[in-house]
């Protein structure tokens, strides 16, 4: 279990230095989407050939399913979510997406039968009210409709990429990985396809950017992801999701020299705060630990 805390940890933060990667890359959103997918494929692929690993996914029907239902998930809310970037501005974009871990949290549930306990919500309040302080400022300014459209609905397809991954069960952290970005792939393809006009062009400058967010933060990024996230509660995943915007922020800071409003380091702090104490403090867990 604590060796999938770690993978999970490092797999948000390289997330989190998504954007700062992102911003090097002279691209339009989607194109930059589609090489983070096919590069990161190619990555996995190359891994999963090496380790001379066999694919299972197909002796379960609803494993299957639910593995396409997860990865189409993936693929859509990139795509979204990087619309809404280019429409609305990161920090609303963000707020909107990271409205997918309330979904999973409320449908947990429901679909896993998990308890949400007191520290739990307490936790997940806490972190609601860092994301809503760390964007206070940028609520206030006009942002179109379309753009907050794609930032939901990025969110949408988090919750049901998490839900049905869970359902998946895969028994291969590196398989499960493959496959998403693989099926995600052919989701963004068939997308970038439709796209008149379309010509691919990279410069020099853009393919150590290109190569960084395809390779690492995309093939590694994800296997850490997914191999964690099937070992792990769904609110843990909810609530430690978190950390990824949160450290996109710091990122944005230390290495674009973005300016953080107090009222954005107070969020940052009820962030960070909400997320451990969700987490670490468990009463059931307490009671166990002091009966052994």
């Amino acid at each position: 279990m604590k060796s999938s805390y770690y993978k999970y940890f490092a797999a948000l933060l390289l997330f989190g230095s998504n954007g700062i990667v992102a911003s090097n890359i002279n691209l339009p959103s989607y194109e930059i989407v589609l090489l983070r997918l096919l590069l990161g494929s190619l990555f996995l692929i190359t891994v999963f050939t090496v380790s001379r690993q066999r694919f299972t996914f197909y002796r379960n029907k609803h494993t299957c399913l639910y593995l396409f239902i997860s990865a189409s998930a993936m693929g859509a809310s990139w795509m979204l979510l990087y619309e809404a970037y280019q429409q609305v501005g990161i920090s609303i974009a963000s707020l909107a997406y990271y409205c997918g871990p309330v979904i999973v949290m409320i449908l947990s549930p429901f679909l896993f039968r998990e308890t949400l306990t007191w520290p739990k919500i307490a936790g997940f309040l806490t972190v609601l009210a860092g994301m809503c302080l760390v964007n206070l400022q940028a609520l206030d300014e006009g942002k179109t409709i379309w753009g907050l459209f794609c930032g939901l609905m990025s969110a949408f397809m988090y919750a049901l990429m998490v839900t049905a991954n869970k359902k998946a069960k895969p028994k291969s952290g590196l398989e499960n990985s493959l496959l998403q970005l693989v099926i995600g792939s052919f989701i963004v393809v068939a997308f970038v396809s439709m796209q008149k006009n379309f010509v691919l062009s990279l410069t020099t400058i853009d393919w150590i950017p290109v190569l960084l967010l395809g390779l690492l933060n995309t093939g590694i990024g994800c296997y850490l992801y997914f191999s964690s996230i099937t070992d792990l509660p769904v609110q843990t995943v909810a609530i430690c999701g978190y950390l990824e915007p949160l450290s996109a922020v710091v990122f944005s800071v230390l290495f674009l020299h973005e300016v953080l409003l107090p009222l954005q380091m107070l969020g940052a702090v009820l962030i960070l705060g909400g997320a451990i104490f969700g987490e670490c403090f468990n009463p059931e867990k307490q009671q166990w630990l002091q009966s052994k």
